[in-house]
């Protein structure tokens, strides 16, 4: 019976549910910001500000907390991640499992290495969390996080989607925010974008009309075309 058990199971079985939390709790550290389904961003959000609450002690016995709440696993950056694609198989396999740093993976490449090979070496989740994360919210009494919910809709189900994101993670330089690529987007979700823009401290986006130049360019494009063309014979 599930007396008294108000947490939501998001019809996982507690295995799954508590790999689908670490997972995204690491990917949300890593990345500074994460979309996924609110459901999943409201379950998630109080386990992840509770690692970063007691990631602010930063003495051992908080690092062997994490451990054993979150687990360790090893992190690349953006630029690293382009560079490990074009490695083989026997490079990556040092990057991934280096000696140096089997404890805490601090991310220095082993004296052994050939660097000119292997100039970098996968890092740990919990070495981020307590030396970069933890370390912008000292002076902060909790509220690490935000959740934006999204005009668009998940496809399938059409579940409602959102943004779960660490506030003032951009500004520190240490931890990138990932953003989307540039496409046509239409009135609510560009409402939604400046949205996050003010959160974050920018300014909107505003885009300006170019009705009359687009009008005039098709006018002189059908003008040529319309001197090309022959005169109908009589």
């Amino acid at each position: 019976m599930r007396h008294g058990s108000s947490k939501r199971h998001l019809a996982r079985t507690p295995a799954h549910l508590l790999a689908m939390r670490r997972n995204m709790a690491q990917s949300l550290f890593q990345y500074g910001q994460i979309e996924t389904t609110l459901i999943k961003a409201k379950a998630i959000r109080s386990f992840v500000e509770k690692l970063i609450t007691i990631a602010r002690r930063g003495d051992l016995a908080a690092r062997r907390r994490i451990e054993s709440l979150l687990t360790d696993r090893a992190v690349l950056d953006r630029e690293q991640e382009a560079q490990y694609e074009t490695m083989s198989m026997a490079d990556r396999s040092r990057v991934m499992g280096s000696r140096a740093g089997r404890r805490h993976r601090l991310g220095k490449v082993p004296a052994s290495y050939n660097k000119k090979k292997v100039s970098f070496v996968a890092g740990s989740i919990v070495h981020k969390l307590m030396t970069e994360v933890a370390p912008l919210y000292k002076n902060r009494p909790g509220g690490y996080t935000r959740i934006i919910r999204l005009s668009k809709r998940r496809v399938g189900d059409a579940g409602d989607l959102a943004i779960l994101q660490l506030i003032d993670a951009d500004k520190s330089g240490r931890i990138e925010v990932t953003t989307g690529a540039k496409k046509s987007v239409g009135i609510r979700r560009r409402k939604v974008q400046d949205r996050i823009r003010v959160l974050e401290g920018k300014k909107p986006v505003r885009q300006r009309r170019k009705a009359s130049k687009s009008s005039g360019t098709q006018a002189q494009t059908a003008s040529p075309a319309a001197a090309a063309e022959p005169p109908e014979a009589t």
